[in-house]
């Protein structure tokens, strides 16, 4: 497929000396009102060189570049170079490109093969996995397959909570008022009780924090019955996990907790001290950092036991030596800035080049209406109830309007947790937002549903079309796309072009976002053509233009759907 703007900077190369194609490229702009051409090119920068009025130079270039044959008509207005491409050759490349590339349209092999590790998700163990951990899974299962998408080899990391002293307090609580029939049978929500338990009989009995602090050093130095019981706890958590994860159909190459690393600790501390960079302060060591703007970083407490961040440290040395990773992205809540920004700074000062390529990737928090989500309080909404009620839900309003489904149950499924999904990712990865379910569960406006529904409405129209389409895909390179006039259908295949580069740019700000709002707009355009025009007319060199353009924004959307992590029926 032709890289047009690239074209118009070779072309534009040769017109204007004294000045790179680099640099021309990077000049062209995309007007925003279409009446202003498809692109543009400002000419201001080429006064000084050229030693002439902007104006001039534009309409110089102009004369120059009339006649080429992927232009339909170029003019100067003012300083600009206003250009107006081939709509034929335009929507041939467009069609032909998608036909050729099919689901592997807007993929690219910029990343090389280059190692990107993605940590994502990481609940902790034996608390509930809840609304809250939707941002971190859905946003990190989203960039590793946009990354996966442009060429790099991606590493899925779940780093599960499975180390602290959280654990020591629910040991505790599980041999003052547990029972291991109720862990059992319901071990998630069992062990919450517990946890919720201890907060409330340690406010009155404070000498339970010091059992809890005890018995997780008996943890760390691997006594056996803390340890049977701290694995129990996570085997059960990981079941109940894993089912959350098959409905999200999400996988990890790693569930390399906290715990993993639980051996290196003495080795991060050792080099620590070696760099010189360890103080004692009150029995603990830490690591000030007070001269690059932070506060002190505590890397063992004075009972001798890890934090989070020696932890962390620990898995970023291993995963360097391990897969030599070309980015080490961390997909984790803003709340968390402070902590990272702590230990990449460490990283550094321990003179690892590396630690740049560690990033980062915060969202905002999600709350609830009646107020902030407490573990410790047991207020909190089970991701899995969300799911299950999405899908229940959904099922409810296909079977009130009677949608036509191959399978009412994998329709639902798709449907109900796509919403969810695409929820989640309709926004910027920033925003704070209150969770309702109310706006989860609607299906109307810019919605899930609304582009599956598109999607759906796509493939009717194929299926329609017969044989029609296939021999329009087989015969993609020769299709007279003068038969489609309308400007619907143009704006339609120039938003379908742009889906290359909305996958990088994603990419590059590590917003999935971006694709989300993208497939929208082609949704919402797709449409209007749908509306604006007969598809499946008499003459069949008309309709196989126009099934080539249906193809082109379907495979789109799914495409994009699938990089979200959104499965795209083909009926609905």
């Amino acid at each position: 497929m032709i890289n047009f703007k690239d074209k118009i900077a070779a072309l534009l190369v040769e017109t204007v000396k004294g000045i790179s194609e680099t640099e021309i490229r990077d000049m062209i702009e995309i007007p925003t009102d279409s009446k202003m051409g498809d692109y543009a090119f400002p000419c201001f920068k080429l006064a000084k060189l050229l030693r002439k009025a902007p104006p001039i130079i534009a309409q110089g270039i102009a004369e120059k570049l009339q006649g080429n044959e992927i232009f339909d008509k170029v003019e100067s207005v003012n300083a600009y170079v206003n250009m107006f491409l081939s709509r034929n050759l335009f929507m041939k490349e467009l069609v032909s490109g998608v036909a050729e590339q099919r689901d592997n349209y807007g993929s690219t092999n910029i990343g090389n093969g280059r190692k990107v590790i993605v940590e994502f998700s990481s609940p902790n163990i034996a608390k509930p996995f809840h609304i809250g951990h939707i941002r971190s899974t859905v946003i990190g299962n989203a960039i590793h397959k946009i990354y996966e998408f442009l060429g790099y080899d991606t590493i899925r990391i779940n780093h599960l909570g499975d180390y602290g002293t959280q654990f020591g307090k629910m040991i505790v609580s599980y041999r003052h008022w547990g029972n291991e029939e109720d862990v059992i049978r319901e071990p998630i929500k069992t062990l919450l009780g517990y946890y919720v338990k201890f907060h409330e009989e340690a406010e009155k009995n404070p000498a339970l924090e010091d059992e809890a602090r005890d018995v997780f050093t008996k943890l760390e130095n691997g006594e056996a019955e803390e340890v049977k019981l701290w694995q129990w706890f996570r085997d059960e958590s990981l079941k109940e996990f894993n089912r959350v994860y098959e409905m999200l159909g999400i996988e990890f190459d790693s569930y390399a907790g906290e715990s993993f690393y639980s051996d290196r600790l003495d080795s991060v501390v050792n080099m620590l001290k070696d760099a010189d960079l360890l103080r004692e302060s009150e029995g603990a060591q830490i690591v000030d950092l007070e001269e690059h703007g932070m506060p002190p970083a505590l890397i063992t407490k004075k009972d001798g036991s890890s934090l989070y961040i020696t932890r962390d440290i620990a898995a970023a040395v291993y995963r360097k030596e391990h897969y030599d990773f070309y980015k080490n992205l961390y997909v984790v809540a803003s709340q968390q800035n402070l902590h990272f920004q702590q230990w990449i700074k460490i990283i550094e000062l321990l003179g690892y080049d590396w630690a740049k390529d560690c990033v980062h990737i915060p969202f905002g928090l999600v709350s609830l209406e009646e107020g902030t989500m407490s573990t410790r309080q047991g207020r909190v909404v089970f991701l899995e109830d969300v799911l299950t009620r999405a899908v229940e839900q959904t099922k409810d309003i296909i079977l009130e309007k009677n949608v036509n489904t191959d399978n009412l149950d994998v329709t639902a499924k798709q449907v109900g947790i796509g919403a969810v999904i695409f929820q989640e990712l309709s926004n910027n990865r920033i925003k704070d937002y209150v969770f309702s379910w109310d706006k989860v569960l609607n299906f109307d406006g810019e919605t899930g549903p609304y582009v599956q529904y598109t999607h759906a409405r796509a493939a009717s129209v194929l299926r329609n079309g017969g044989e029609s389409v296939n021999q329009a895909l087989a015969e993609s390179e020769q299709a007279n796309m003068d038969y489609i006039t309308g400007d619907t259908a143009y704006e339609l295949a120039k938003l379908i072009y742009r889906f290359p580069e909305i996958v990088i740019e994603a990419g590059e700000k590590y917003e999935p976002s971006i694709v989300t709002r993208h497939i929208v707009d082609i949704a919402q355009v797709f449409n209007k053509f749908y509306h604006d025009e007969h598809i499946l007319v008499q003459d069949e060199e008309e309709k196989k233009a126009k099934l080539l353009l249906v193809f082109a924004a379907k495979q789109t959307i799914q495409n994009g759907l699938q990089l979200l992590g959104i499965e795209a029926p083909e009926r609905m």
